[in-house]
């Protein structure tokens, strides 16, 4: 069985991601995911906006989940770590944000995303070869 990849990025929240009770508003933490999501298929070589204007193929995120466990307030410094479940019918990411200070959990999340052939939008069932590959995952 192959080893999860994973990736970490350190953020500090920003004020505009706050709600009126002065955390992070629930939303945005999909957009820390993101954040985490890109830098971890950057490092091993992926680059899906590309692949898409090479081979038109899109890569929508057709699910997401998040659970809330300690409130982000403004200046915390966290950290958004990615974990790579599995790249062979769709890419599946699980994210854990924590506190970079004391390790304290704040959130975890997955995020569900498929392959969909444009202009046609017809969902292909499997993560192409060049994808699976660089993110470690073999044809089996």
């Amino acid at each position: 069985m192959n080893t999860k990849k994973s990736f970490e990025v350190k953020y500090s929240v920003p004020f505009f991601d706050l709600d009126p009770m002065q955390i992070v508003w629930h939303g945005n933490y999909l957009n820390y995911f993101e954040i985490a999501r890109a830098a971890l298929l950057e490092h091993y070589g992926v680059d899906l906006y590309s692949y898409y204007e090479r081979h038109k193929l899109l890569f929508p995120i057709i699910r997401t989940s998040t659970k809330h466990i300690y409130p982000l307030r403004h200046r915390d410094e966290i950290i958004i770590k990615a974990i790579l479940v599995d790249a062979r019918v769709k890419l599946v990411v699980d994210f854990e944000i924590r506190m970079a200070t004391d390790g304290k959990v704040c959130a975890r999340g997955r995020t569900e995303q498929v392959t969909v052939q444009a202009p046609e939008m017809e969902t292909i069932f499997s993560i192409p070869d060049e994808i699976r590959q660089a993110l470690g995952f073999s044809n089996g």
